[in-house]
Parts: structure tokens; sequence; C-alpha cells
């Protein structure tokens, strides 16, 4: 099967499931809509799959497509890089990409993330330093950061990667022992545990209400100031934790952890990648944001 061929098809698609519209993804190309629309069919014929869902309200990914989209996506940044390195006719980058992570980053999204930069870049040589205290990046001889929360004033640049909830899990052995928790008020008897931003308050917001934000005085149980202990706490079936979604996702997806009152969420913690580049930024930067974007995302709905 000869799919070199089918490289602008896949592009076509990509910028198409981006922007829900085959209208918009044809101006963002430079293409008329019935061409486009050419392309995607090309693709679905070429693969023997439906990528696109058309109805009344617009359209969505099937299932094969939302898989196609994550590799699509990748090769449309590939594509859009080499030609920012010819136009910009740099060198390629090596020796340090020093760089400072949560710990909630670290094996979804950061990790891969570098693997795949450096298969793109092999003469980057990456210093990862995992801790969830915010550096100053000069101080420390740091490249970049990955910072969650709000921002505060800073002479770096940041670069908004998504946004992640809270959610309120246990183990269902925790739950099976100390009974179901079914409402909001039997939080006050659950064993809390902490991770390291977190102290004796935790807000929540009823998801059919997002305004109404909820403060509960809780008497935490157990601490850590590691969020992977703070996972290992709960795994170990001591108590209820509120943490980022995606840094619990695999555990959620195998069962051996379930969510505690899903009608109630946390705070949705906003996510950026700092960097202290003043001028244009190196393009292992620029490649760097774009996949700890991929994955962050990818990470969120896994």
């Amino acid at each position: 099967m000869n799919n070199i061929k089918m490289l602008p098809a896949l592009l076509s698609f990509a910028e198409v499931a981006n922007q829900q519209s085959f209208t918009g993804a044809a101006k963002h190309l430079g293409m008329s809509k019935s061409a486009v629309s050419q392309q995607v069919k090309r693709l679905e014929l070429h693969i023997g799959q439906q990528l696109l869902s058309r109805h009344t309200r617009g359209m969505s990914l099937t299932a094969a497509g939302a898989k196609l989209l994550t590799r699509c996506e990748l090769l449309q940044d590939q594509v859009n890089l080499a030609f920012a390195e010819l136009s910009a006719n740099q060198d390629e980058p090596s020796g340090t990409f020093a760089l400072t992570i949560p710990h909630s980053c670290e094996r979804e999204i950061v990790i891969p993330a570098l693997n795949q930069l450096c298969i793109e870049f092999p003469r980057l040589k990456p210093k990862l330093v995992v801790s969830d205290e915010p550096m100053d990046l000069i101080q420390a001889k740091m490249d970049v950061s990955i910072y969650g929360g709000e921002l505060k004033d800073s002479n770096y640049r940041a670069l908004p990667m998504g946004s992640a909830r809270e959610i309120l899990c246990a183990t269902p052995a925790y739950v099976l022992k100390n009974g179901p928790i079914e409402k909001l008020p039997q939080l006050a008897n659950v064993q809390w545990i902490s991770a390291p931003w977190q102290n004796g308050e935790r807000v929540l917001y009823d998801t059919h209400a997002e305004s109404e934000k909820i403060k509960l005085s809780v008497d935490v149980f157990a601490s850590s100031n590691t969020l992977p202990s703070a996972v290992d706490l709960v795994m170990h079936h001591m108590g209820v934790a509120l943490f980022p979604e995606f840094a619990v996702q695999n555990q959620l997806a195998t069962g051996q952890m379930i969510r505690v009152l899903p009608s109630y969420q946390g705070r949705q913690w906003p996510f950026y990648l700092v960097h202290r580049f003043q001028g244009e930024k190196p393009v292992h930067i620029t490649r760097f944001y774009q996949l700890v974007k991929h994955f962050f995302v990818k990470a969120k709905v896994a």
C-alpha cells in the first residue's frame, strides 16, 4: 500500500477535524471546499474506514478518526517546523536542554514529549528536574519550566498548554470498607490525602452550577510533598483525594481508582510552558511546546 501519496489527504483531514468545518479548513489551507472534501473522502476510501460523522449539528470524529488525528497533528507540526528551520537557516540544536516540571506532568506528558524531541534533535541532552516548587529559570540555569496555576508577574514568556480539572477519587476497596459516598456532607467523615499544594481546605464546584463555589474545611489524614507518593497513599486504600484528572487517568481506566461524587469537581487549573528566551525562540523550544501540548491533551482523554 503506497501511503506516501496520502500525505496531502492526511493534512487536509487534520485541518477539517481541528476546524470542525470543511469551509474553515478550506479557507486556512487556501483550497476550495470541494477539494478538501474530496481529499477526506479519498483518505476514507484508502483506509476503508469512516473518519468523520456528519450530522445536523455539524460533525464529529469517529473512533478511527480520533486515533488518526493524534498522528496527523504531529505530522502537521513536523511539516511546519521543517520549513521554519529552512527559512531561519538554523543549525541543529545541540547541548543541554534544561527544564523543570511538576510531578503531575512527568510520566504521561513530558517524558513522551522529550523522547520524541530527542528523536528529532539527537544532539540535545535533556536535563530534567522534577519538583512541585517553582524555580527561577535564570538562577537555576533552566531553559523552560511547566507551571500549573495562575501565573504571577514575570519577565519570562508563558505559552498556554491547556487546563485540567481536579476530581475526587478513592479506591474501590476504601469505599467498600467505609461505605459509599453519595452526598456532599459525607466528605466531612472521610480520611483526606493531601498533595503538596493542598492544605486543610478543599474547593469544589457543582458540575451543574459551575459558578457555585463550595469551600470545605477538612481534617487531613495523610499528606506528601510529592504528587506520586500522594497518589500511592490513595492506591493503598488510605483515603480520598482531590487530584488533577490526568494524573490518575491510568488508575481510573483500569478500575484501580474510582471517582467519588462525580457531580462535583475541584478547581480548573491552567498549565503553561514558561521559557526565558526574550527574542525568537530556538526551534527545539517551539517543537517541545508543540509536543507537550499534544501529550497534555492526550493525557486528559486517555
